[in-house]
């Protein structure tokens, strides 16, 4: 028996080792994460009905690299077909998985056609095809399901109920600044919950400053922050918040948001100010409903920022366009 034993983990062994010989290297590629060096991959979302019978395609990406920003401007390297090239797609590309970024509208007519995304990046080449298939139709539930607001599609009644958010940007959505001049930027946002929001936060900060009085030493963990995940799919901390981001440029420079914004790409990393990040705690609410945001800009040039209003589940975006002159040589300040 011992023998016999000893032959099956043998073999055991050797069909294990085997098993990791042969794996494809696309596969082991998979399991790689990367800090900068890879490319961006478009992604089809899938489709929205609209009132008047046309539809609206939704587009994301996946940015393999983990820190490097990528930007890609509109041309031969970043174009849609058919039709216009320029479908308001982003030229600059934030890490990791981005979804539900921007849309395009085709026609009620527009049948089997395809609408197709060609992205080059490191030199690689991929595609996006949106089409009108009844599989890839996109509802709330839908939408609040993949981007990890709701455990694989489960729903109750207030779920189903929750609408998108809507933000307004105060003062118009053109502005111009000199380079290193501060920019005040002013949100709005209205939705069906957050004046339940801003009374939960008012509870919780209560609780924890509570709890904090009583306790000597350190603070600790609860037991919910202590548990590990519980869900095979992305998971997300649901609550109200606005971030900005850049979206596009003609130039070579960076924004700087103060205080820093709250991200919307899925940063799955413990201690970033993520709502896909375990332990991460949201933000203040403000209670006049007005998120204000100072950005400064270190290069000239032309910024398309949007500003993204989150209920946790559901989102509405807005753009502004920022035009940043460059400071005069003699010292008078931006030209």
């Amino acid at each position: 028996m011992t023998g016999a034993r000893s032959a099956r983990r043998v073999l055991a062994t050797a069909v294990a080792v085997a098993g990791l010989t042969l794996a494809s290297p696309s596969s082991l590629h998979a399991q790689i994460s990367y800090q900068r060096g890879q490319n961006v991959a478009p992604a089809y979302e899938g489709w929205l009905e609209n009132e008047d019978g046309s539809y609206t395609m939704v587009f994301g990406y996946m940015n393999r690299n983990w820190a490097e920003e990528l930007d890609v401007p509109v041309g031969e390297d970043n174009f849609f077909s058919p039709g216009p090239s320029d479908r308001g797609q982003p030229t600059h590309f934030r890490p990791r998985r981005n979804r539900f970024v921007f849309m395009v509208d085709v026609p009620a007519d527009f049948g089997d056609q395809e609408m197709v995304w060609t992205l080059t990046t490191k030199g690689e080449t991929e595609r996006a095809y949106g089409t009108l298939h009844i599989d890839q139709r996109l509802d709330n539930i839908v939408i609040a399901s993949e981007t990890g607001a709701l455990g694989i599609g489960a729903s109750d009644a207030e779920t189903r109920a929750n609408s998108a958010p809507v933000i307004t940007v105060e003062g118009g959505t053109e502005f111009r600044v000199g380079v290193g001049q501060p920019l005040v930027l002013a949100v709005r946002m209205e939705d069906d919950g957050l004046e339940r929001a801003v009374q939960d936060w008012k509870q919780r900060e209560a609780r924890a400053a509570a709890a904090a009085a009583e306790r000597e030493g350190p603070p600790r963990l609860t037991d919910g922050q202590l548990r590990p995940p519980t869900r095979i799919t992305v998971q997300k901390i649901v609550w109200h918040h606005v971030a900005w981001f850049l979206y596009r440029s003609d130039g070579d420079g960076s924004p700087t948001f103060d205080p820093p914004q709250v991200k919307t790409w899925e940063d799955t990393r413990s201690g970033a100010n993520s709502p896909w990040a375990p332990l991460w705690r949201g933000t203040p609410i403000p209670e006049d409903g007005v998120w204000r945001t100072t950005v400064t800009f270190d290069e000239p040039g032309t910024y398309i920022l949007r500003a993204r209003g989150d209920d946790g589940a559901l989102y509405h975006d807005q753009d502004v366009r920022v035009v940043v002159r460059p400071v005069a040589s003699d010292g008078a300040g931006p030209r």
